[in-house]
């Protein structure tokens, strides 16, 4: 169903004020422009996917400040870049160039990178606290967060898995994200 640009005002309206259908409208109605713009950018479907999600997270995280002067597409693209350009500046921050002099000294000391028995132990114990509070969560939240990150299943498998549309499983996995980093922040404070 197509939206008028007085019907899109009417589901930001009720998306401001939490309901959770409009936000599922406003991701399916413009999921499709914000990802061909960003695949357009990126040239790989996984990064603009996750660029994809991120921007929606954060223009439902940030939907009080949207100014219905302004066309919600345009935001949500804005967003969408502005995610796309700190990430390829953090990449190409990350990159190492020096002088080959430097580069080829570099070369003959090898660093071991594998974990210590230590390290092994606090990753455990990590792994374990997040599991506790994947508990926490509603079981549908949880088997998304499972399948995604302990299985690493693509979202494609994951709405195949579960029965349900993909926009439905892309918004289900943005809101457990969202919760798990409020038990983590919680979890933290105490």
């Amino acid at each position: 169903m197509e939206l008028s640009p007085e019907d899109i005002l009417q589901v930001i309206a009720k998306a401001k004020s939490g309901d959770q259908k409009a936000y599922k409208q406003l991701l399916d109605h413009y999921w499709n422009m914000v990802f061909g713009f960003q695949l357009k950018r990126v040239h790989n479907e996984s990064d603009a996917e996750d660029i994809t999600i991120e921007a929606f997270a954060k223009a439902f995280d940030k939907i009080e400040q949207f100014d219905p002067n302004y066309n919600f597409s345009s935001w949500v693209i804005t967003i969408s870049k502005n995610i796309q350009i700190d990430q390829y500046r953090k990449k190409r921050n990350s990159i190492v160039t020096g002088p080959l002099e430097e580069q080829e000294d570099q070369g003959n000391t090898v660093v071991d990178d594998s974990p210590t028995k230590e390290d092994a132990l606090i990753q455990e114990q990590n792994l374990v606290q997040l599991q506790t509070m994947m508990k926490m969560l509603k079981p549908m939240y949880r088997e998304v967060l499972q399948l995604r990150y302990f299985q690493e299943m693509p979202y494609l498998d994951m709405a195949e898995q579960l029965g349900e549309p993909l926009t439905n499983i892309k918004v289900r996995l943005l809101r457990a994200k969202k919760l798990m980093a409020e038990l983590i922040q919680q979890n933290r404070e105490l």
